[in-house]
Formats: C-alpha cells, structure tokens, sequence
C-alpha cells in the first residue's frame, strides 16, 4: 500500500503539480479559505471531491464522527482549529457534513461495538447530546433509520456545540458568519442540506444558495417531520 502512496506522489508531482503550478506557487504565499469544512475521518469522505474546489478553498477538521466538543470540554485540536479558522482565516462559513454509514454513530447507539476501543468510547461522549435525543425521540425506529436518524440529529447538534466557541459566537452576532448541516450519502452521491424554513434535510439542490441553519434549536422540530423509514429525505408533501 505504500508504494501505491509513492507512486501516487510521483504521478502528483510530474502531472497534477506540472499542470497547477501557478496556483501552488500563489499558496505557497499564504491561504485565503472562506470554509471550515468539519467533516469525518472516514476514508470514503473527500471534501474537496464532493465539493469540487481546489487546494486552499477549504479549512478542514476531521475526526471520528465529526463531533466538535462544546467549548470548555477538551483542549483539544478541534477548539485550536476552529478558532484559528474564525479569527485567524475570518472564514465566512462552516459546514459540519455528516455521511450516511457513519461508524462512529454505530458506536454511539451500540457501546458495545467500541468496548474494546475505550478512546473511542471516551471520544463519543461529546456525543451524548445525540444519544439522549435519539433514546428519548426516535424510540419507534430501528436498524439503519435509527442510524439516519443519529447521523442528521449529531449534525445539527455539533452546530449547538459550535456556538458556544467564543469566536463563533462573536462572528454569528456580527453577521459574519453562516452555519451549514450537510450529509453526504456515500452511495447516492448526494448531499443534504438542513433547510430552517423547512426544518428538515433537503437535496442541497433544491435549497435557496443562502440557506443556513438558524440560530434556534433545529433539532426541536426535526423528529417532527421525519419520514417513516428515517432516511435523509425529501418533503414528499410537496
């Protein structure tokens, strides 16, 4: 596996550098994103692919789930990153992207898969929020709309988390900034978007381009509407 990384290198390095050399040059001058992208670790998730952009378009943190820890709860890379995005970059948004199959919220909903994993299992505790909402609202779904439903409500619940980040929450009251729930299904290709007029996930299609959760607690309403099999869904009323 590693000699396919060297090869791939090599093949970076002689075709795609060759051919992008004027914009790697302007990077090497400094960076200029306008997105933090909070996504997973999963290797099936690629930012930039899903999003078609280049190098430099995107501020991007990953971990295992996608979870970004209320401020005050670790002192870990995510606050450091996070910060460095709003105040440093003065990035304009932030998209957490969820993706359908997730493994860290088979873990969430099933501690047993992570027993043998105790940093896992210590990781998802920022997660609990998600947990209590899907024990407490979703108790008539199983299986995979279980997990669809964790995987949606973890997303909107890592943007609660995002503004209790001092930085984000300056950025928000000076109408600097936008928050943005995605989920990417893998298989499907699509991405969804959570629509605040519709309080739900929509084709990212189908939305107005300045849609944005608002700062009122999305998920309130979100097992409201949820479709029977529990899957990112369209508005079938429409």
């Amino acid at each position: 596996m590693v000699q396919q990384l060297v090869a791939g290198v090599h093949r970076f390095k002689h075709e795609v550098f060759r051919r992008q050399r004027e914009l790697f040059e302007r990077l090497s001058q400094g960076q200029e994103p306008r997105t933090l992208f909070v996504t997973c670790s999963d290797s099936r998730i690629d930012p930039n692919l899903i999003t078609h952009t280049a190098p430099g378009d995107l501020f991007v943190l990953r971990n295992a789930g996608n979870l970004v820890p209320a401020f005050g709860a670790t002192n870990g890379g995510e606050v450091a990153t996070i910060e460095f995005a709003v105040v440093g970059l003065e990035v304009r948004d932030i998209v957490v992207c969820g993706h359908s199959h997730c493994g860290a919220m088979k873990g969430l909903l099933h501690p047993e898969y992570v027993a043998e994993m105790p940093t896992v299992a210590e990781w998802l505790k920022h997660a609990e929020a998600t947990r209590r909402i899907i024990r407490s609202k979703y108790r008539h779904l199983a299986g995979e709309a279980l997990l669809d439903a964790a995987i949606e409500e973890n997303v909107l619940m890592q943007l609660e988390n995002l503004q209790t980040h001092p930085a984000v929450a300056v950025a928000l009251s000076q109408d600097k900034l936008k928050l943005h729930a995605w989920i990417y299904d893998i298989a499907s290709g699509e991405v969804f978007a959570f629509d605040d007029t519709a309080e739900q996930f929509q084709p990212l299609g189908d939305l107005r381009p300045e849609s944005a959760v608002t700062l009122s607690n999305p998920s309130a309403h979100l097992a409201d509407v949820r479709s029977g099999d529990g899957r990112f869904h369209r508005d079938e009323s429409a």
